[in-house]
């Protein structure tokens, strides 16, 4: 990324977004293939995902080398989605941001909030529009004319067919998508089986799982490099126009390392959902941040002054965490202590009594949370609007936040008097729902907050850590 002197001025960021016509295209495959066939050239790439997934980057960061960040224009104001994207790509090539679902699909139907659509367009960034050929021919030209006269303001680049039959499939498909727009088909992907991504119930089976990931990504590098014009997708990606770069504070991220506090983190196979912003931003408001896995850890790393247990999939690994009885009981005796401690998720079905599968087999969990966790074949899932209903380490009592949901589980026996963390506002109306809950240090909810879209939130936590730290007499532990 460069610009021309100074803070506050214009810096160019050559960025292209992969977009799909719609869930499934296989842009996800496409994109990871792009990244590491870049990689390959020596550039240094930015990976991003637009909205609220953890699965997707995971592909990705493993392509780029580099954690690939969520870009969310639902949760994130306009500011703050521009903010991440530019301090993320300092130093950086290019950047690479794969689409959610489809192009035009967001958090409603009347408005283009939350869409790709809409990501593209706050960037400038040119989108590369995926096409499933599988089943089409000629009709193709309809499908991409229709995608570009929808929105005329959306700078649509070009198109990419997939899961093409032949050579001469691709080839005519391709002319029909150009006739019909006048813009480029940068190639197509053949219709292979070995470059599908294995799938569970909440999407793709993420890399922090053992699989051959490096070798599904170089795969989809060869083949993009093969099928795909990736220098008219370099080009397309350097004409993007400037982007004005904000002041920011001299002072941003810079906490000495005496003063800052130890936040575990759980990160292992059953948890690794987690927004990289997140992260980052703890660690700017002074959170020294150490990993530690539920799966193997017999207990707490050394000093820590904070709890962040992120979401993934307990449910898959109910019986090892089960097993792992002494890190258990010294989460149950530092939680109840009062460490602060935020779990989202998976990571709320984890503090519960136990965790029930769809077999029925039952496994004990932590327990400083009443009820049971309880694995059904309805999906919950949606952005949501919530308002805190207490004081808690993230906010103030009365709170606005954005997050989103998206969980298999239903939280069970849950006494009518808990304390609830927020109260969920509803999508068409009736009375706001109970969810959550929050007394004195403990955090736990299934909605996925970004800190991104209120950075207090990271600045509050850390500040409940220190208090926590001072209370125990042993201050800050240093980096």
């Amino acid at each position: 990324m460069t610009g021309d002197g100074g803070q506050g001025h214009n810096v160019a960021v050559p960025r292209l977004v992969i977009a799909g016509a719609s869930s499934g295209v296989g842009k996800t495959t496409l994109t990871a293939g792009l990244i590491a066939a870049l990689r390959r050239r020596g550039m240094a790439v930015q990976p991003f995902k637009a909205g609220p997934d953890y699965i997707d980057p995971s592909y990705h960061t493993l392509a780029a080398g580099r954690p690939c960040r969520n870009l969310d224009t639902w949760m994130l104001s306009p500011a703050a989605v521009r903010a991440s994207f530019l301090r993320a790509c300092r130093g950086i090539d290019l950047a690479v941001i794969e689409g959610g679902m489809g192009l035009y699909d967001g958090f409603g139907y009347e408005t283009e909030e939350g869409s790709t659509a809409h990501l593209a367009k706050l960037l400038d960034a040119p989108v590369v529009l995926v096409l499933d050929a599988a089943r089409m021919a000629r009709s193709a030209g309809a499908v991409a004319l229709g995608y570009l006269r929808f929105d005329p303001g959306l700078p649509l680049a070009g198109f990419i067919a997939n899961g093409v039959g032949s050579a001469s499939h691709g080839r005519g498909v391709a002319a029909s998508v150009e006739r019909a727009t006048g813009l480029p088909c940068f190639g197509w992907l053949p219709r292979l089986d070995d470059l599908r991504i294995p799938e569970r119930h909440l999407g793709l089976v993420p890399t922090a799982e053992s699989g051959r990931w490096e070798a599904f990504v170089d795969a989809a590098a060869e083949r993009v490099t093969r099928y795909v014009d990736v220098d008219g997708l370099v080009a397309a990606a350097r004409r993007a126009p400037a982007l004005p770069c904000p002041d920011e504070s001299p002072s941003r991220g810079r906490v000495a390392s005496a003063s800052r506090v130890r936040v575990a983190v759980a990160r292992d196979e059953a948890f690794s959902f987690y927004y990289q912003d997140n992260l980052d931003l703890l660690r700017s408001a002074g959170a020294e941040i150490v990993f530690f896995s539920p799966l193997r850890d017999g207990e707490l790393p050394p000093g820590v002054c904070g709890l962040y247990i992120g979401g993934g999939f307990p449910e898959m690994y109910a019986a090892a965490l089960a097993e792992n009885e002494p890190l258990r009981a010294a989460l149950r005796r530092a939680i109840e202590s009062g460490l602060p401690t935020y779990a989202e998720c998976g990571g709320l079905m984890y503090l519960t009594r136990s965790i029930t599968g769809l077999s029925g087999m039952t496994h004990p969990m932590v327990g400083v949370l009443p009820g049971r966790s309880v694995m059904v074949e309805r999906l919950t899932m949606g952005y949501r609007v919530v308002t805190t209903c207490a004081e808690t380490i993230l906010a103030p009592a009365g709170l606005v936040l954005r997050g989103h949901e998206f969980h298999y589980s239903d939280w069970v026996d849950r006494p009518a008097d808990l304390p609830a963390a927020y109260a969920v506002a509803p999508r068409r109306g009736g009375p706001a729902r109970p969810e959550g809950y929050a007394r004195g240090n403990l955090l736990a909810s299934y909605v996925h907050l970004h800190f991104g879209a209120a950075p207090q939130l990271a600045a509050r936590f850390v500040r409940a850590c220190r208090a926590w730290a001072a209370r125990l007499g042993a201050g800050g532990r240093g980096e």
